[in-house]
């Protein structure tokens, strides 16, 4: 083992720990990263739950199903007969986990080609710039080092008075994509980007799969008018979601899960094979030493930092999902990389007005910045803009016309205030709504720059220009 004295030392390697270990390396600094992630087979994995347990497998899941989908129902519109379409869920969900583990192992490479020190284990805060390692087969060390971040990360919110978990009937998102095979009836807890993932996942290869969703509006953080159109396109997919529902009682019996709740109609009874708890996360700080480190948590246990990620504690530091906020891999990322930076002298910081939001179901989701009642709410005066792809002859040939792109803009400035869109691979068109709040575009802007034909880019034009009434391809709405 290297010498026990670092410039950095990260608890944690997933979203925020691992790219801030390789910035700082590159940058010059002695790093080291101690992650504590085990997997279904007890082995070591850097990388975290997005890697491992979340945004990776649940991609690779997504990607197999829908394949499975269209195979199932749109591979004749093209002309394409496969005959019947047979599901191999062993062989589907062995593609799952090589994907994860590729892509976990490539850490590992990155850590060896920046220099980086990784070791699988736990860290614990001693205070006074000391770090507790101890490996997992219970070897100890202790290290010193000048910058200690804390990116310990989250897990899923265990609702256990009501339904806690227990790895087989009751799951959370990790098990969810464990299963061995098709639930007959699926029931999920929280209508959020985890909660609609996982019911697409498992509603397009054969579950019937109901939602339940405390709250009375869907997908509250989007627009309006890309939630309605989502609630829209997963009913007719058969995703059954219902709002206004108070999970109240779980019980677990011989053949399944019962799940008792309260909706508008009053108290209703619901009988699921398996149940996935999708109602959030919350900070990981199990055994970290916060205490005796003199590191402060909020009343929810988020780890409180000032604006250059500063803990109460002298020379430690956290990012990432344990410091609360959106909880995102790509925004860990970046709080990681600029962490280190800022380590290093430089002036880096996040734009928290630009974090792109996906929610990866079929049509895609993807926002950046404020819908429409937020820009309101937030005292703009705001103009509209909206193009459908059923306008556009990219999607129409895809057979993929579902949805829209929809721009809020200031009416004094022009400025592009938020982009929410609901479509074919909206994930990547997202990154020009990204890059339009980043160097403060005014729709003007996009409405002058070119998009080629044909492309499902053109409906994210058409949507700049419909908000002055210019939209060329598709009807503009009467202001």
């Amino acid at each position: 083992m290297s010498n026990g004295s670092y410039d950095v030392i990260v608890i944690g390697g997933g979203p925020a720990g691992y790219p801030l270990a390789i910035r700082a390396a590159q940058l010059g600094m002695k790093a080291l990263c101690i992650d504590g992630w085990l997997n279904r087979d007890n082995t070591p994995s850097f990388g975290g739950t997005c890697l491992n347990a979340g945004c990776i497998p649940s991609k690779a899941l997504l990607e197999s199903s829908e394949l499975f989908h269209k195979a199932q129902h749109e591979f004749a519109v093209h002309g394409i007969g496969v005959g019947e379409v047979a599901l191999d869920l062993k062989k589907m969900q062995e593609r799952r986990a090589a994907v994860s583990k590729a892509n976990s192992g490539g850490v590992k490479l990155l850590f060896a080609a920046n220099k980086v020190t990784g070791l699988f284990g736990f860290g614990k805060l001693l205070g006074d710039g000391k770090v507790a390692y101890t490996s997992h087969d219970g070897k100890e060390e202790v290290f010193t080092g000048k910058h200690i971040v804390i990116a310990t990360g989250s897990e899923p919110v265990n609702l256990t008075k009501i339904a806690p978990f227990d790895g087989d009937r009751i799951v959370d998102s990790w098990g969810a994509l464990e299963f061995s095979e098709v639930p007959k009836r699926l029931g999920i807890i929280g209508a959020g980007v985890i909660g609609v993932e996982l019911g697409s996942v498992w509603s397009r290869l054969g579950a019937k799969t109901v939602i339940l969703e405390a709250l009375p509006t869907f997908l509250p953080m989007v627009d309006a008018a890309v939630s309605k159109e989502a609630a829209r396109q997963f009913a007719k997919q058969g995703l059954d979601i219902r709002l206004s529902a108070k999970v109240t009682a779980v019980k677990t019996t011989a053949a399944g899960v019962e799940v008792e709740y309260d909706s508008a109609d009053g108290k209703k009874t619901e009988s699921f094979d398996k149940l996935i708890v999708a109602v959030g996360r919350r900070p990981y700080t199990a055994n970290l030493g916060a205490d005796v480190a003199g590191v402060a948590l909020d009343e929810r246990g988020f780890v409180k930092i000032d604006a250059h990620y500063k803990t109460s504690a002298p020379g430690i530091y956290a990012v990432g999902d344990v410091t609360g906020g959106a909880m995102l891999a790509h925004k860990a990322i970046e709080e990681g990389v600029v962490l280190a930076e800022q380590f290093a002298g430089q002036k880096s910081e996040v734009n928290y007005h630009a974090i792109p939001s996906v929610i990866y179901t079929s049509p895609e989701i993807a926002w950046v910045g404020m819908s429409e009642e937020q820009a309101k709410a937030a005292g703009y005066e705001v103009k509209v803009g909206s193009s459908p792809f059923v306008a556009n002859g990219r999607a129409r040939a895809m057979e993929a016309m579902a949805g829209m792109v929809k721009f809020i803009s200031d009416v004094k400035t022009d400025r592009v205030l938020g982009v929410h869109m609901i479509g074919p691979y909206v994930s990547e068109l997202c990154a020009e709504a990204v890059l339009a709040l980043e160097f403060a575009a005014t729709t003007e802007d996009i409405q002058l720059t070119m998009h080629g034909h044909p492309t499902l880019s053109e409906t994210f034009h058409e949507a700049a220009l419909a908000v002055d009434g210019h939209a060329i391809h598709s009807a503009n709405k009467k202001k």
